[in-house]
């Protein structure tokens, strides 16, 4: 059997959000008992809540809502890359190592060990420029184990709008404590949200067949 990792964050009361973003709440609509079979809960919370995929939406007042977004960027082949400790942003000598023949699918790896509880106003995002020379290799996806590509204190959102232009997809608040740099199929599927501007993803990794080391070349 192939190996998965799971890469989402747990999704509980205690979920770091963006500052201003819905935190999670449950409430029981209905419980078990007399005249009631089953246990019904209603959720409150932000689209981009763990582990999400961004729709255009999200950056873009003309873009599409995550439902009419194409699902084959989310799933196939994709590259985990080590920057650990990389600072406040992503450049490109951070991922050069683990660039030839880059599939069409990047998750970067920033954090020793990802905040999932805790909001992190130092978060490593990307660099604009190394989201565009991934865009030139021919990259569709790129993910990162923070809560955003961009500072969390940028106005302008420059990498959000560079994926806006070059029509990237983008995954984001991944967990890739335990996965080592190499080559996995990746699926993280949206929710078909009609007018969402994002949605939370269960993103999993699963071994190539015949890639046991799992190691990129």
């Amino acid at each position: 059997m192939l190996q998965l990792w799971d890469i989402s964050p747990p999704i509980h009361a205690a979920s770091a959000v963006f500052p201003g973003d819905a935190p999670y709440q449950q409430a029981w609509a209905a419980r078990i008992g007399p005249g009631c079979p089953v246990n019904v809960s209603t959720l409150t919370l932000s689209p981009h809540t763990g582990a999400h995929a961004d729709a255009p939406l999200h950056y873009d007042d003309d873009g599409v809502a995550i439902g009419a977004v194409d699902l084959a960027p989310y799933l196939g082949r994709c590259r985990v890359i080590h920057a650990i400790d990389c600072g406040p942003l992503v450049t490109w000598a951070h991922l050069a190592h683990a660039a030839a023949d880059l599939p069409e699918r990047v998750l970067v790896r920033t954090c020793a060990r990802a905040a999932v509880d805790r909001w992190d106003p130092q978060l490593a995002a990307y660099a604009p420029a190394t989201v565009e020379r991934l865009a030139d290799l021919g990259v569709r996806l790129i993910g990162i184990d923070t809560a955003s590509i961009d500072p969390a204190d940028s106005k302008g959102l420059d990498s959000h709008q560079v994926i806006r232009r070059r029509d990237l997809r983008v995954l984001e608040n991944l967990v890739l404590d335990d996965v080592p740099e190499g080559d996995y199929e990746l699926i993280a599927l949206p929710l078909k949200l009609t007018s969402a501007d994002a949605s939370p993803v269960r993103a999993v990794l699963r071994q190539l067949p015949g890639n046991a080391s799992r190691t990129t070349p």
